[in-house]
Parts: C-alpha cells; sequence; structure tokens
C-alpha cells in the first residue's frame, strides 16, 4: 500500500515504517560518527520508543556499547490501519542493535502499571542480571495509579487566566488564546500523572528487587523554558508536577544511599513533540528558537541533545555529573543564552501573521512534525509501495 501522512488536530494518525526506520538510522549515524564514550552497560528506558527515550537508548547502545531493554506503549498495524510510530522506531532499533551484536529487548505496555514493573525486573534477571542506568521518559495524558484511581493532566496556569498569542499551525495565522486557570483538582491530577511518583515506585521496585548495580543512576526528563512561557508551563500545572520529579530525584538518591546510586533531572531543549505541539503558545516560541539557533549553528534535535546529555553532562571523562546550582542536568543551556532570549523576547511582541515567515522558521517546525511519523525523510520513496507490517524482533 501507499502510505501518506493522516494528520487531525496535533497528531498524524498514519505512520511510514521506511521512514521511521530511517529516522532510527540517522540517529545511529549520528551517534557513530562521534565516537565512543565510557558510559553505561546495561541500560532500561521506560518510555523507549519516540523522542528523547528513543534517542537515549540509541545513544546508549550505539555510543557506549550498552545492552538495553525498553518499555513503550505501542500498537502494531492491523489490516490497512500502521502501526504506530513507536512501533516501527524500536523495530528498526531492534533490528540494527542485532547487526552489530547489541543485546535489546523490549516489552510494550502501561509502563505505569505494577505488570510491568514485575516483567520487567523479571526479564532483567534473565537477560542482564541487574542495570547500571535508567532513564524515566514517560509522557502520558493519563495515570492509573495504584490506588485503582485514572488521573488525568491538563496544562493550564494557575491562579489566574492567562492570555496571549499563538499560532494556527495549518493556517499559520497568529491568533489569540486565552487558557481559564486550573482547579485544585486538576493540579494534583496532573502531579499525579506528570511528577515523580511513577518514577519513585520504579526505582524502588528495582531496588527492591535487587537488580541494580552498585554505582546505579537513573535520570528523568524536564523543561523550564523562557520566561514568556512561564505563566502557561513553568508556573502553571506542568510546572507543578515537574517541580515534584525535581524533589522525587533527591529522594531516589537517599533511598539507593546503600548501593551509591543517584537519581538526576535533566532539564532538556524545546523541540517538536506530539505534546509540545498540543500546547498553546509553545509551537510559536519553537519556530522562533529553531530560526535563531540554525542561524548560529547550534540548533539541536533529540539524538544530538542525549548525545551531549550522556557525553558530556553525565558519563563524562571525569565521569563526574555536571550540575546547575539545584543540582539538575542541563542541556537546555544553548537554548537558553542570553543572546538568544533577548532576540526572542525582541521578535516575541512583533510577530504577526505577516513577518511570521521572516521571523519564524514554519518549514522547520513542519518537517520536524512529520519527521516524528517517518514522513518528509529525506531518503525515503514514498510512492513506493509498502507493506504497513513491521515485526519487532523481541515482541511475540
Amino acid at each position: 500500500m501507499i502510505i501518506e501522512p493522516k494528520v487531525r488536530g496535533f497528531i498524524c494518525t498514519t505512520a511510514h515504517p521506511a521512514g521511521c526506520a530511517q529516522n532510527v538510522k540517522n540517529q545511529i549515524a549520528f551517534v557513530k560518527g562521534k565516537g565512543e564514550f565510557k558510559g553505561p552497560k546495561k541500560v532500561l528506558v521506560l518510555g523507549a520508543s519516540t523522542g528523547y527515550g528513543l534517542s537515549s537508548r540509541i545513544a546508549a547502545a550505539f555510543g557506549s556499547r550498552a545492552a538495553t531493554i525498553g518499555v513503550g506503549f505501542e500498537k502494531p498495524a492491523s489490516g490497512s490501519r500502521t502501526a504506530s510510530a513507536g512501533w516501527y522506531n524500536t523495530a528498526a532499533f531492534e533490528q540494527e542493535a542485532q547487526k552489530e551484536g547489541l543485546y535489546a529487548k523490549t516489552l510494550i505496555g502501561d509502563a505505569f502499571s505494577q505488570e510491568m514493573k514485575e516483567k520487567v525486573i523479571d526479564l532483567i534477571r534473565s537477560g542482564l542480571g541487574k542495570v547500571d542506568f535508567v532513564v524515566y521518559s514517560i509522557a502520558a495524558p493519563r495515570r492509573t495509579a495504584p490506588d485503582g484511581n485514572t488521573y488525568s493532566s491538563v496544562l493550564k496556569p494557575i491562579g489566574r487566566a492567562y492570555s496571549d498569542k499563538t499560532i494556527d499551525l495549518k493556517t499559520r495565522a497568529i491568533v489569540p488564546v486565552s487558557v481559564q486557570p486550573a482547579s485544585e483538582q486538576e493540579i494534583h491530577d496532573t502531579i499525579k500523572v506528570m511528577g515523580g511518583e511513577d518514577w519513585a515506585l520504579w526505582m524502588d521496585a528495582l531496588a527492591n528487587a535487587g537488580v541494580l548495580e552498585q554505582n546505579a543512576r537513573t535520570v528523568a526528563y524536564s523543561y523550564i523554558g523562557p520566561e514568556v512561557t512561564y505563566p502557561l508551563y513553568r508556573s502553571g500545572t506542568i510546572g507543578m508536577a515537574k517541580e515534584d520529579l525535581e524533589a522525587t530525584a533527591k529522594k531516589i538518591s537517599e533511598r539507593l544511599a546503600g548501593i551509591s546510586g543517584s537519581a538526576y533531572v535533566s532539564v532538556n531543549k524545546a523541540l517538536v513533540t506530539q505534546s509540545s505541539a498540543a500546547i498553546p503558545v509553545v509551537p510559536l516560541y519553537i519556530t522562533l528558537l529553531f530560526r535563531l539557533m540554525k542561524e548560529k549553528g547550534i540548533h539541536e534535535d533529540c539524538i544530538a541533545q542525549m548525545d551531549r546529555l550522556f557525553r558530556e553532562k553525565l558519563f563524562n571523562l571525569e565521569n563526574m555529573p555536571v550540575l546547575d546550582g539545584e543540582g539538575r542536568l542541563r542541556v537546555d543551556d544553548w537554548e537558553l543564552r542570553p543572546e538568544i532570549q533577548r532576540e526572542i523576547e525582541k521578535n516575541w511582541p512583533a510577530v504577526c501573521t505577516e513577518n511570521l515567515e521572516e521571523l519564524a522558521d514554519i518549514k522547520g517546525y513542519w518537517k520536524d512534525f512529520y519527521n516524528l511519523f517517518g514522513f518528509e525523510v529525506d531518503g525515503v520513496d514514498y510512492s513506493a509501495d509498502i507493506s504497513p507490517e513491521m515485526a519487532i524482533p523481541s515482541v511475540n
């Protein structure tokens, strides 16, 4: 069949197996082009199929020759319906890992569940014995917690309504946006989904099962962003969840003291993702940011971010994590350079529909969006007849 992108709202309901596979190969080539680094050897990646989680798995496997176990919530192809992009990404990753003799196993299911925690522990015991690095890269709109309740997250300001402008990505018009403040229940529920509770449960389960190596490390991913997005993001419901995540890192480090383990939060750069596309204001900020960072030659995508995080910040030559004053890893440092943010502060009130193409990187945004689903990837023949079926070698 000929597979074409079908965009609905902020997601694409189709994915292209060859395009996703080429994306994975491109990321692998980037890491191998940097050479090997002395990093982790037995890695668990929770949320391993897309975005920062996928890039983390690639950076560890092909940069440090690590054996990896990945967990993802993905769907295979069914009839004429394509698989999810994460399914194709994972299949391609495992195939490339096999070619180089790298251990790679994947479990598909709900990473929030106790059942998945038990399955992962069993797989670690049978395949790796123990792991020395755990990546927590789970982003989901809802979570069923151990108490049996299902919580949903919201992206809202706290205390008062927020009004500004954003971009209608389809019409490429600048339009006003207003978001009402969150209720106390919505704040609580967002922290339950996006905060650190599940990360802590994972690390407790792994530690109690005895499957963490001495000096094991774990990292979870966060975002801060510029002041222009603070009311809706860092000072809003998601920001409260991220503060909980950072507080959880300290608690996990205390719990892992017996094995000299440590937990960190890495603050990463703004990138085009399925979730960021749905956040008012953020897509406009990203398009302004990308133009400036590309002009200055400091733009990074997911794999460049994760490679730099591992190679320079977390597993550097001294094997001493490079932290800010709050104990966080920072690979948003190039994004937040004063000269970049000053230019954005100047452009923000000036940007309008008429000058959008001049000030913002709209084409780059859309290319990144389609690339998420395997479309518009250079070197792929999208006119070719292709089966939507693609097997993940380790998944029955």
